[in-house]
């Protein structure tokens, strides 16, 4: 008889104005149909935080970050304390569904697995923003149109909703931490640059995007503005840029080409067509689309400029 694995949950937080989040992610994760052999709450370089979730949560065990601060600090000190077979990480303004985690281990009953990520669902507090194309929701951290729509491999996984099996995270050497969010400074890719590392390690072995396992991710009102979208476009192409000088351009860019040359330019043309169609906001998407790969190739021509001079 096949013995399942065992999970351990961690969450990364870092300030106490999301405290309302934090509890309900923690409120999520009590109610699996597949309950976790822990959850790990991480405070990012916040001691009140840290003792306020060792007094109020009780069921979970909470460390500080002892590393860099940052989201990838937070997390490797997550790992540390994490006895799972499996380590599964949930933002902590995300709720993950009842069996979340059910359908995120299932994939791991073939030992070539090393890694699962499931589907992130935006919750806009007040709204989807009518310039807003599906195709770039992972600025908000959450599934996007173009990925594929179910099980499959995949080159990487997104931070919000993924696992992975403890012993490659130790063999990789955890996320680095000068790559990744710090505060809400909006870099990101410190996911993306794990999971190519792992493979360069560990040849044949796949990540696997399972969309049934799901987890809603709320978008409050100040990261649904154009502001915001800019803000982390031009972060992201800094970011990718990071990525590409550490496991190359070849592994670094290979999931990007494929979006900026077929998955765009047919969400541009389902914009106009929409605007044609008497849907106003189609040509504001379609601009949307243009403007953000324009800001994110600006930022990644920045960050490879100076990864160059230094």
């Amino acid at each position: 008889m096949r013995v399942k694995p065992s999970v351990s949950v961690i969450v990364c937080a870092y300030t106490e104005r999301r405290w309302d989040e934090l509890v309900a992610a923690v409120g999520s994760l009590a109610a699996q149909s597949r309950a976790a052999l822990q959850t790990v709450v991480v405070s990012d370089h916040n001691p009140s935080l840290c003792e306020r979730v060792r007094r109020e949560l009780p069921d979970v065990i909470a460390v500080p970050n002892r590393e860099a601060r940052g989201l990838s600090g937070a997390r490797n000190s997550g790992v540390a304390a994490a006895r799972g077979d499996i380590v599964a990480f949930l933002d902590d303004d995300a709720v993950a569904a009842p069996d979340w985690l059910e359908s995120l281990l299932a994939p791991y009953a073939d030992a070539n697995v090393i890694g699962v990520g499931g589907a992130i669902e935006p919750q806009w507090l007040e709204g989807r923003p009518r310039f807003m194309p599906d195709e770039f929701d992972w600025v908000v951290g959450c599934t996007y149109r173009g990925m594929p729509v179910g099980r499959g491999p995949v080159r990487n996984l997104i931070g919000a909703n993924m696992s992975l099996r403890r012993t490659v995270l130790e063999a990789v050497g955890g996320f680095r931490t000068d790559v990744g969010r710090i505060g809400t400074r909006p870099l990101g890719c410190e996911e993306t640059e794990l999971c190519i590392r792992a493979r360069h390690r560990l040849p044949g072995r796949e990540l696997i995007y399972e969309p049934r396992a799901r987890v809603r991710h709320r978008v409050p009102p100040e990261r649904a503005g154009w502001s915001y979208f800019r803000a982390r476009c031009w972060s992201e192409g800094l970011s990718k840029a990071l990525v590409a000088r550490s496991v190359g351009r070849a592994d670094g860019l290979a999931s990007e080409r494929r979006y900026v040359t077929t998955v765009l330019p047919q969400a541009v043309a389902r914009g106009v067509a929409d605007a044609l169609a008497g849907d106003a906001a189609g040509l504001a998407r379609a601009g949307s689309i243009l403007a953000g790969v324009s800001i994110t190739t600006a930022g990644y021509a920045t960050g490879t400029l100076r990864g160059r001079l230094t």
